[in-house]
């Protein structure tokens, strides 16, 4: 990647999560889009799905403006359109969206040519595999397009960067048609690897015992594996995020990948004058709610703790965070502090419950019937964090010491209960808990330590290695405390957390602050300022012959 002034390389990244929020992936290109611009300016082109004028996110900028000359004279298939604008983030990347519809015609000719090319079995595709290779397929067509187009610099380097295996039939394709153009391809996780923890078999034990496509058979992943495995092979540069991933890719699909870490941007993150406004926003409103619904008056200096994440019950932790707090309250004395813990994890949610926002409207004294959620969901019986949470008897009655509180619902501003985003209920909060089982990277540890929030984490995760490798463990040290976890020492990983909680918890506000110290600054060296040099490693290795990455 060369950063002089003439730009000479170009640079697609085609993720079904641009201008899409669905996971930690849109999190991952949205804070790396600000360091990438800064270096190539406007030769860094996103490409998402197109869903609709009344579909697009309102982070999507539409321009009638940008790739003026291209669009009118493109040479497009039929019924692809492409609208082209700016993604409202920081550094403002140019982002073409791609209305794919039209292509399904042409799916049983592409999958067809797919077999016979590379052997890619989609025979027994279900869900949405075909959605995303008609889309992966529609991105690279534009590629195909616009590279054509833009031709005439003979001295240009086009990279096309597809992330995740929803994306791999488009650099299948470029790799058969299009051959002058480096195809870089990212896996997040492996399809089959999050199969395999997903139907509760133990992955990292016998690991060196899996082969990927014995398993892909027997939990029916055939034709995403196959997918995400042929894009691997045939990538000029594969890449993971992290070390704990890498080992799963090599033996599950068949090549050693190079590792390029997640960063993220520290701009979400309050300036000093605002910061404390914003953490006493965010404790009082997340006292209210919890003492609406418990019926009791919380103290201000009541211990607030949290998990969040994608709903993967054993994958994310959410099992071992409810078990720890049940651990907890055998060990918390204190009956001076209480402590609360949140869930905030998105579940099948049916809406806010009106009874709660009305007493938090009307700070009335009714006492609620039920004090552990905030949200009605359609599927009560079959919620395994809900029925975890009962089962263990926590009802949240006044006398307790330490309280669970579920939020079922996106923090986005508009749940009827808190009705603000989820930074700016983070920002309040004591400690964090993700006590990851699967976890290729890990988001939401490194948000938490970027607001001053001290985490515990687990060495499963990419992020928790990563703390391990480069930083010193420990809330006195980094802010950041690692379990180690295994598939055999669940209990050890739910005493740990307990343990250490309690300990933390009983200390006194001078090690609390240095720890919120150390936690600010781990947070500032895993930046993209310091994590872009791996992917400039990784493009660069195509110029020194260097394919083994």
């Amino acid at each position: 990647m060369s950063q002089n002034k003439k730009h000479s390389e170009l640079i697609f990244e085609i993720s079904w999560e641009v201008c899409n929020k669905v996971g930690g992936i849109y999190t991952v290109l949205s804070t790396k889009a600000n360091t990438l611009c800064s270096l190539f300016k406007d030769q860094v082109i996103f490409i998402g799905p197109d869903f609709g004028k009344e579909n697009t996110s309102k982070s999507f900028k539409e321009s009638t403006r940008l790739l003026q000359s291209w669009r009118k004279n493109n040479k497009l298939p039929n019924g692809v359109n492409v609208r082209v604008g700016k993604w409202d983030i920081p550094g403002q990347p140019i982002v073409i969206l791609v209305d794919y519809k039209s292509l399904y015609s042409q799916k049983d000719a592409l999958f067809t040519s797919m077999w016979n090319e590379f052997k890619v079995d989609s025979l027994h595709a279900y869900g949405d595999y075909d959605e995303s290779c008609m889309f992966a397929y529609g991105a690279a067509l534009v590629i195909e397009d616009y590279v054509k187009f833009a031709s005439k610099d003979n001295n240009q380097t086009v990279y096309a960067h597809f992330d995740e295996w929803t994306t791999g039939m488009g650099l299948l394709y470029l790799k058969k048609n299009l051959p002058d153009v480096t195809t870089v391809f990212t896996t997040h996780a492996t399809s089959i690897g999050r199969s395999i923890c997903g139907n509760q078999k133990p992955l990292y034990d016998y690991m060196s015992g899996y082969n990927g496509d014995q398993m892909a058979n027997e939990l029916n992943m055939q034709s995403k594996h196959s997918l995400e495995k042929t894009a691997a092979i045939q990538a000029d540069i594969f890449t993971t995020v992290s070390d704990v991933t890498a080992v799963e890719c090599k033996q599950l699909l068949g090549r050693e990948p190079y590792v390029t870490p997640n960063g993220f941007e520290l701009d979400f993150v309050p300036v000093r004058s605002e910061y404390n406004k914003k953490r006493v926003a965010a404790r009082t409103k997340l006292l209210q709610v919890a003492q609406s619904l418990i019926g009791e008056v919380l103290n201000d200096d009541t211990i607030l703790v949290a998990t969040s994440g994608r709903n993967e019950f054993r994958n994310k932790g959410l099992d071992a965070f409810i078990d720890s707090m049940n651990v907890l309250r055998s060990k918390w004395t204190n009956e001076d502090r209480k402590i609360v813990a949140f869930m905030m994890v998105p579940a099948w949610v049916k809406n806010a419950r009106t009874d709660l926002a009305e007493k938090i409207t009307t700070a009335s004294n009714v006492v609620l019937e039920n004090g552990v959620i905030t949200h009605n969901l359609n599927n009560w019986s079959d919620d395994l964090i809900y029925n975890k949470i009962s089962h263990l008897g926590f009802c949240n009655k006044p006398n307790d010491n330490v309280y669970i509180i579920y939020i079922p619902c996106y923090l986005d501003g508009n749940d009827g209960i808190f009705n603000m985003e989820y930074y700016d209920l983070l920002i309040g909060l004591d400690c964090t808990i993700f006590a990851s089982y699967y976890e290729p990277w890990g988001y939401t540890p490194m948000e938490s330590i970027a607001f001053g929030v001290p985490t515990i984490t687990t060495d499963l995760s990419g992020f928790g290695q990563w703390v391990i490798s480069k930083c010193e463990d420990g809330f006195a040290q980094s802010g950041v405390k690692v379990i180690h976890r295994t598939d055999s020492n669940y209990s050890d990983v739910v005493e740990q957390i307990s343990t250490y909680l309690n300990e933390y918890l009983r200390s006194d506000d001078s090690i609390k602050k240095v720890a919120k110290n150390k936690a600010k600054c781990t947070a500032k060296k895993a930046t993209w300022s310091n994590f872009i040099k791996y992917y400039e490693i990784a493009y660069n290795s195509i110029k020194t012959n260097n394919k083994n990455l």
